[in-house]
Parts: structure tokens; sequence; C-alpha cells
């Protein structure tokens, strides 16, 4: 971890008794209709609320959900949200209509002593991504103390994440803590042999942290969409799978960096592979790592299931983010669900295992895994500009060495 990074206070160091206390959470969940899909970011903030309402705090907590373009969207209310935490809590939740102005004002300054509040979406108002120190004021005038613990949107500097810290004392929340010491040890002192595992659809996302844990794994497996780009690389056909042309050079880069650091990096032996993407078309398996002229790689295939497997249960500590197929489509999701079986039961074999990513932990909660790994991180990009070794906004503004 940065040094930086360590010099912020914790929840423990603060006296928050009585205090009114605005606590920026991660709520950005998946929602059918009025439904929460995936609950895994509201539960892990339960530890800090519980102990926020033991000390009698006036809690108000701030998020935001999805991309509403900075206006209101029904469809990106946080209302289905804090129907779900009180579900999960067993507490009352008062939820205002907005997170500045009279609607917030009126519900906050109702709030007894170890009572919550959850602000409607920050993200109706453009002034939250763009850092407004005005926004990010009217946000503080809500609480006494500041407590970050949306590990999720941490790497962002936006008035929720670094604006609000400006304004009042902070600290990070129990949520935060577990996710930084999980991604230091992984760092600094994995179990060997340390195998990353990486997959998604966008190399550009991953160069940086896919160099970096160059440095600290053994081996590192590749697949989703993104391997396609260093098939490419390679000189391997890909038929009509997704490249990112651009970045060739830097899966050449990586290549090169994993075979001078003697670390073992293995692309998908075959895919299964489809002529269009629809969940009802006609697939086929490739017989190598080439993809047929006029084909379009999914997923990853059954040997490739069976080399990743092994990898997996030979490793003391695995690092996972990105699915190996587009798994939201059943008939492709084999490789991501393979993936995730493997690192359970390298976990109940005493392994240590971190996921991170959004679509990573839909994967764990469609294979109903989500309990069984070391830890589960609520932030992919966080957890990847970590790992990353960049310092992330919303732990500077918090740092200690601050003015």
């Amino acid at each position: 971890m940065e040094d930086k990074a360590l010099k912020v206070r914790r929840l423990q160091e603060m006296d928050v008794q009585g205090k009114r206390v605005l606590v920026r959470v991660d709520y950005n969940v998946p929602l059918k209709g009025e439904k929460v899909l995936d609950n895994t970011r509201i539960r892990e903030t339960l530890p800090t609320l519980k102990r926020l309402i033991e000390a009698e705090a006036k809690i108000v907590l701030i998020a935001h959900l999805g991309r509403p373009k900075g206006k209101p969207e029904g469809k990106h209310s946080l209302k289905p949200v804090a129907a779900e935490l009180e579900k999960l809590s067993k507490y009352k939740v008062n939820f205002a209509a907005d997170c500045i102005g009279e609607a917030a004002d009126s519900v906050v300054s109702k709030l007894s002593g170890g009572e919550i509040a959850l602000l409607e979406n920050l993200r109706f108002h453009p002034e939250e991504e763009k850092n407004d120190a005005g926004f990010a004021k009217q946000l503080a005038k809500h609480g006494e103390l500041f407590i970050q613990e949306a590990f999720g949107a941490i790497h962002r500097a936006h008035a929720s994440t670094t604006g609000v810290a400006k304004f009042l004392p902070g600290c990070i929340g129990l949520l935060v803590q577990k996710e930084l010491e999980f991604l230091d040890r992984v760092i600094n002192n994995p179990q060997r042999p340390f195998l990353a595992i990486l997959g998604g659809a966008k190399v550009s996302d991953k160069i940086g942290v896919t160099l970096r844990l160059l440095d600290r794994v053994d081996g590192m497996l590749i697949g989703g969409a993104m391997c396609y780009t260093f098939l490419q690389a390679q000189g391997v056909s890909i038929g009509k799978s997704l490249l990112e042309a651009e970045r060739v050079e830097d899966a050449k880069r990586i290549i090169e960096k994993a075979y001078s650091k003697e670390v073992e990096l293995l692309l998908p032996a075959d895919h299964l592979a489809v002529k269009e993407i629809k969940e009802d078309a006609s697939t086929q398996l490739s017989q190598g790592m080439a993809v047929p002229e006029g084909w379009i790689g999914v997923d990853i295939g059954p040997r490739s299931i069976e080399i990743f497997q092994e990898k997996i249960a030979a490793a003391k500590t695995i690092f996972w983010n990105g699915p190996m197929g587009i798994f939201e489509m059943k008939p492709f999701s084999k490789g991501s669900f393979a993936v995730a079986k493997a690192m359970a039961e390298a976990t109940a074999k005493g392994a240590v295992t971190i996921v991170g990513g959004g679509d990573s932990l839909a994967v764990l909660g469609q294979a109903g895994l989500s309990g069984k790994m070391s830890h589960c991180s609520t932030g992919g990009g966080a957890s990847l500009e970590f790992l990353e070794g960049k310092l992330l906004p919303g732990l500077a503004a918090l740092s200690k060495e601050q003015p």
C-alpha cells in the first residue's frame, strides 16, 4: 500500500457518540424494476452502520446509482435501495427525495440518535461528478463528521468522495479498512503460488494493473473478450471476436514482460464461438487457440476450463477480476462459473481468494458462491487502481497530511 494511503483516520479513532455523521456509501447496485438483484454492496456496509447505531449517531447516507446524466430519473432512484437496506438492517430507513435542499434538510433535521436517513441519488446533480465545491459544502451541512465507506467510488474525485472531506473531519469506515487490508496483502505479502485471473471486455482498463501484477504473481490467466487482443498480438486468428486494435502493442508489451519475469501467462486453448451474439445462437467449439473465420468468441472452451481449474487448484493466493465470457447469457457462462467454482474449492482448502469487479461478483451471486471467497471487493475499478499503485482520490482527501 502507498505510504500516504496509510495515514488516514479510521472509524475506531473517531468520537461518533451522538454525532450527526455523513457516510458516503456505494449503493450502486443492479436493479430490476423495484427489486435489488445483488445486495452485496449494501450488506457490506452493515458493520459500520451497526457501530454508528450503537453510538446513537444520527446517520446520513449519501450514494449514487447508475449514470443519470445530472438530472432526476425514476429508474435511477435510490428508493428501492432504501427498502432493501431497511430489510437487511432491520432498522427504519428515512428516505429523502433529494440529497440537498429542503427535502434533504427536513429528513436530516428530524433524525434522532441511532436513526438512518438515505438521501436521493447524488448524480441527479451534475455538480457531483464535477467535484463542485458549493455542492460539496451543501452535502457537508448534513454532518458533523464524514465517513468514507464507498470503496467502489473512492477512485473518483467527486464532490461526495473528495470535496466533502474539505469541510468535515473524516475517516474511513470498516468496509474500506477491510478492502485495503486484503488488497495490501495481495500486493505485499501473498502466499505462493500467487495467481491472477483477468477477464472482461477491455484490455485498456487493465494495462496498468496487469503490468504491476507481473512484478508480483507467479502465474496469470487471461480470458474474456480481452484475450482476443492478446491472441491477435501473437498472430493468432480471432475471427470476428472483439478486438482493441489500438491495444495490440500494449498486449505485446505485457506478453514480453511476463516472459522476462518468468511468469506463466496463459491464454485460452479453445473457445466457444457463435456467428451472432444472441442466447439461442448456434455454437461451435474451436479446435485450438484460433477462432474460425466469421465466428465470434463468447466464452473459453472446455480444454481451457480444465487448464484454468488446474492452475487455480495449485495456487495459494488468487486475485480474479472479470468474467471469462458473456456470462449474462446462460449458454456462454460455463467458463465464468467454472472459475468461480474452482476458486470456492481453493478457498475451502486454505487459499486466499479475492474477487473484484461488479461482473465477477454477479457471477458469484448467480452461482451461489458469494460467501465462499476470502474477500469479495465491492470496487472493481478502485481495486484495480489500488493494485496498480495509484493513490485513490477518496483516500488522499482524508490523509492526515492534508491541510
